[in-house]
């Protein structure tokens, strides 16, 4: 008998227990509508229940079948258990049922009303972020510093600019600029910079950072990523430093720039990883406590990016910084022409 045959002999009860438990959470609507929506994002039971319009209990009792069944994947930020839906592990087994599931799940879209009360939690977000930078614009840097001040990750993050082959250098995006030190790095590299902050007194700080340093071709728009869409922006290059956390719907905004973005375009995500200092969110207005290197490459692959490289910035105080890169591919003899040129 091979190992291989001995291994499968041996795994063959778990397998079909496995199995009954996925088939089992997959035969109820409700729980194949739950997935569709944590496809997307992550939610807490309560936000769920929202959703949904059905019972805390209710919506409890349908997450511990999907959690069972490995379908929903948890985290915990601060006292709350946020949900998304679970990615296949390699090596499971059940792998390719899975993909198939999901697959099948996302080509139908959510109900019109499930759509306006995900959104209504999103905009209820979005708000508690807008507020608290409104309040305390002008702590920004003390606030900031408790965690991982600019000086910190701004050379890796230039280092890796400077290192990337760009196709066109017509414009740069920067997503929440802060107080618009990066916008003195994006300047002189590009012909054009935008700088989009949904704070009006956050984006007054950045324009007039950039006065002060004589900087003349960047634009100031106050709004979100929709808004750059509505514009019909488009971007070469688009930076996010320490902005994600902070932003209600994450994969939204990877969606988003997946659009912003021109062919070839890069992006560059600087975050923290996942940490269970609840602190932070009264202190420093985080929505979400960081996240794990895996969510940001899942938004990104579900946005049309592809991965490049990342770097890991271990911090005194013990939070971690992600530095990411990916791109938006490029097209046809686009790709030729560029892999030539490299």
């Amino acid at each position: 008998m091979t190992q291989q045959l001995h291994a499968e002999l041996v795994a063959g009860p778990d397998l079909t227990h496995d199995l009954a438990a996925t088939l089992k959470a997959a035969s109820d609507p409700l729980r194949l509508e739950v997935l569709r929506l944590l496809a997307r994002d992550s939610f807490g039971v309560m936000e769920l229940s929202r959703i949904f319009a059905i019972k805390q209990s209710g919506m409890s009792h349908h997450l511990k079948v999907l959690a069972t069944a490995g379908l929903v994947a948890t985290r915990r930020e601060g006292n709350s258990i946020y949900y998304r839906r679970a990615l296949p592990e390699q090596r499971d087994p059940r792998r390719e049922l899975l993909t198939s599931l999901f697959a099948t799940l996302d080509l139908q879209p959510l109900s019109a009303e499930i759509q306006q009360r995900q959104g209504q939690v999103q905009v209820e977000r979005a708000r508690a972020s807008q507020a608290f930078f409104t309040d305390n614009a002008g702590k920004f840097r003390a606030q900031q510093d408790l965690i991982a001040s600019y000086p910190i990750y701004a050379d890796v993050v230039t280092e890796l600019l400077t290192k990337t082959p760009l196709t066109a250098t017509g414009r740069a995006l920067e997503v929440g600029p802060g107080e618009g030190e990066f916008l003195a790095v994006l300047a002189p590299r590009f012909q054009r910079v935008s700088a989009l902050d949904n704070s009006a007194s956050m984006l007054d700080k950045a324009a007039t950072a950039a006065r002060n340093a004589g900087l003349a071709n960047i634009d100031f728009i106050h709004g979100d990523t929709r808004a750059a869409l509505q514009r019909q922006l488009r971007a070469d290059c688009v930076v996010a430093n320490m902005v994600l956390h902070h932003v209600a719907s994450p994969a939204s905004v990877f969606d988003d720039i997946g659009k912003l973005l021109n062919p070839g375009g890069v992006l560059f995500i600087t975050d923290l990883c996942h940490h269970d200092q609840q602190w932070a969110r009264e202190a420093c207005g985080d929505l979400w406590l960081g996240f794990e290197p895996d969510d940001l490459s899942g938004w990104a692959h579900q946005a049309g990016l592809e991965e490049g490289l990342s770097q890991y910035i271990a911090l005194r105080n013990g939070f971690q910084i992600q530095v990411r890169q990916f791109f938006s591919p490029l097209r046809g003899t686009e790709h030729q022409e560029h892999n030539h040129y490299v």
